[in-house]
């Protein structure tokens, strides 16, 4: 599978999974996963994806510090709704934290359940909190990718009806550019409160 070489050059975000150690699926529950991981999972890479990756990679460094954070043991709110298109984040959200909403794994005995972890329209100022289910502590994390790209400008290029063949053809490299812009100015975009 070819895909844009910056993917490689993407921070991984590393967790621990007690219901991965406990089913034997990884080494002690150790779960690796790249953005590339995230974009398959996707199936595209955009400026929405790459920032739900920013913000669990940046929130949860925050909410853990040293420690490996623990994947399923974290609830994720979102403010936005499934109206406003904030299911593309949720689910990646979802896929890296483990918490879903009323579709993920119910649990073993009361252990590992991970429904009712991951919530829409929280009455926060961020784009999303995540919080602890072990001690209570929270951070909310916000993404404004304004500050160095304009998405909806990208795009506009290519779906324009009139827009020149050339334009058309250099639209994938270009939207790909605009989304290491976002990788590489992550400090700038996703604000830790």
């Amino acid at each position: 599978m070819k895909y844009p070489k910056y993917y490689d050059e993407i921070e991984h975000i590393v967790l621990k999974d007690e219901l991965s150690a406990f089913l034997g699926a990884t080494e002690e529950g150790i779960i690796d996963i790249s953005y590339l991981e995230i974009v398959k999972m996707a199936g595209h890479s955009c400026g929405v994806v790459s920032g739900a990756y920013l913000m669990a990679l940046k929130g949860l460094k925050a909410l853990f510090g040293d420690e490996l954070p623990q994947r399923g043991r974290i609830r994720v709110e979102l403010r936005g709704t499934l109206e406003d298109n904030t299911g593309v984040s949720a689910q990646v959200l979802s896929n890296i934290t483990g918490a879903t909403e009323n579709t993920g794994f119910l649990g073993v005995q009361g252990r590992f359940n991970r429904r009712g972890l991951l919530s829409y329209g929280a009455d926060i100022e961020s784009f999303v909190r995540f919080t602890r289910l072990d001690n209570g502590k929270s951070v909310e994390v916000d993404y404004l990718p304004g500050k160095v790209v304009q998405p909806k400008e990208v795009l506009q290029t290519v779906l324009d009806e009139n827009a020149p063949e050339e334009v058309k053809k250099s639209f994938p490299e270009r939207w790909q550019n605009m989304v290491a812009t976002i990788f590489a100015n992550a400090n700038k975009v996703i604000e830790i409160k």
